[in-house]
């Protein structure tokens, strides 16, 4: 078993924390698998080779494919070959089951390419995540698949290419800035507790606007949370985060400070922090708080006692960008259509701007998507990380804690809407009941609040 440091620890190279962009070299360590136990090598390789609200309501992910039912199903059906979203699910539902499903997983590995279309591209990984689910080795080949990083040079390019081609991360930053810029509008001296800071990269812009502000910019002080592990994502500690944000404030004359908190946010308490009085507080839970292990987890629920513990420090505003998905406390199968539907949305915004034969999108979609993938599909317990929840129990939990929704101002919504128009039209902002909802065509995938 993971430990739940190490849990929280892996997550760092994964989809959230590798997809800020940032002009800093990474560097990650070399990690050793135990060798008390054995990996399935195959699985691992294959998995790198170059060649809704309620996820059980499974009619929207089956679509029109008419699969046959439980009693008329048999290993040797006939499926068409190229309906690969029809063999993931049923190969899901076999294994859900505890039905042989050899025979599909077979048929799935000459059915996908990754470099083929989106849902073939997709295919490729789950159906690598469902071998390791039947193995029950995806805790070890998601801690694996870190022996085969990237050099640092090459996974900032994967980042660069994200961040460029697909506003997923824009979206968030702009939403969470602009709630925090306005909150601050007429305070003299502001703090910022970033709960997972990693290259710092989303502060650039506040420091800027706060330079323009009419009056001058306030004090700045800016704490960064982030996990001992992460260092090796930098190449060096916070300290270096904090050295280049500090020369930014410099060279725009902001007065600044930095604290840096290299602890996992799981274990940080009020008196790490720093508060003080007369300082207007500041809190950005950014694509952190579904790796905090909560009641299904842990008794200890750390993520509803990290909310309840910066309601306690009584801040000006709070601000949430999360994933809109629903894999937290589900089962398998209904978790795997999820994960389907959530992905296929994803790989299909990719597939509209890196050419299909593009090594880049590769890459991306390799050392960027998968591991994220493996864990929702093949892990159960703690060494499940990606524990998604809709914006629905979110609200709850920030409600039950003593939190106000707060509307981001039809400014900050307009700003980004304008934002988003050079990226394709099928992404689509909506905002509803006082939150914004970034979105594929017909799927929402990110959401972004604001709470006092």
């Amino acid at each position: 078993m993971i430990s739940k440091k190490e849990a929280e620890g892996d997550v760092k190279c994964g989809f959230i924390q590798r997809m800020q962009p940032t002009h800093l070299e990474m560097v990650y360590s070399d990690n050793k698998r135990p060798a008390n136990f054995k990996i399935s090598e195959e699985i691992a390789t294959a998995l790198l080779r170059t060649n809704s609200d309620d996820p059980s309501n499974m009619e929207d992910v089956y679509g029109d494919h008419n699969l046959p039912s439980n009693s008329e199903w048999s290993p040797e059906s006939e499926i068409p070959q190229g309906d690969i979203k029809c063999l993931l699910i049923e190969c899901a539902k076999a294994i859900a089951d505890n039905r042989n499903a050899d025979k599909l997983i077979a048929k799935l590995r000459q059915a996908v390419s990754i470099f083929g279309d989106p849902i073939e591209r997709l295919g490729a990984y789950m159906v690598e995540g469902l071998v390791a689910k039947l193995q029950f080795s995806g805790g070890h080949i998601y801690k694996t698949l870190k022996c085969k990083e990237p050099t640092s040079a090459e996974l900032l390019s994967y980042m660069q290419v994200f961040y460029k081609v697909c506003p997923y991360f824009k979206f968030g930053y702009m939403a969470a800035n602009g709630a925090i810029v306005e909150a601050f509008n007429d305070k003299d001296r502001v703090h910022i507790i970033d709960f997972q800071i990693a290259q710092g990269s989303q502060w650039v812009t506040v420091i800027q606007a706060f330079a323009a502000r009419q009056g001058g910019s306030p004090h700045v002080r800016i704490t960064g949370v982030d996990d001992p592990v992460s260092e090796f994502a930098r190449g060096q500690g916070l300290q270096l985060v904090g050295q280049r944000l500090s020369k930014l404030a410099e060279t725009y004359q902001v007065p600044f400070e930095f604290h840096a908190l290299p602890v996992f946010a799981s274990d940080v308490h009020a008196d790490m922090l720093d508060i003080r009085p007369g300082e207007a507080l500041a809190v950005n839970f950014h694509l952190l708080l579904h790796h905090i292990p909560d009641e299904s987890v842990s008794t200890s629920n750390h993520r509803d006692r990290l909310i309840r513990m910066v309601k306690g420090l009584a801040p000006t505003v709070v601000t949430l960008v999360e994933q809109e998905s629903n894999t937290n406390t589900s089962r398998f199968f209904p978790r795997f259509l999820e994960t389907l539907s959530y992905y296929t949305a994803m790989f299909e915004s990719l597939d509209l701007t890196l050419p299909r034969e593009s090594k880049e999108r590769v890459s991306v979609e390799q050392h960027c998507l998968a591991r994220d993938i493996v864990n929702v599909i093949a892990c159960e317990g703690a060494e499940r990380v990606e524990r998604h929840e809709p914006f629905g129990k979110w609200r709850s939990r920030f409600t039950m804690a003593g939190f106000k929704s707060h509307a981001l101002s039809s400014r900050v919504n307009s700003t980004i809407k304008v934002a988003l128009e050079s990226y394709n039209q099928n992404y689509r902002v909506v905002e509803k009941d006082e939150v914004l909802y970034l979105g594929w065509l017909g799927r929402d995938l990110f959401v972004a609040s604001a709470w006092k």
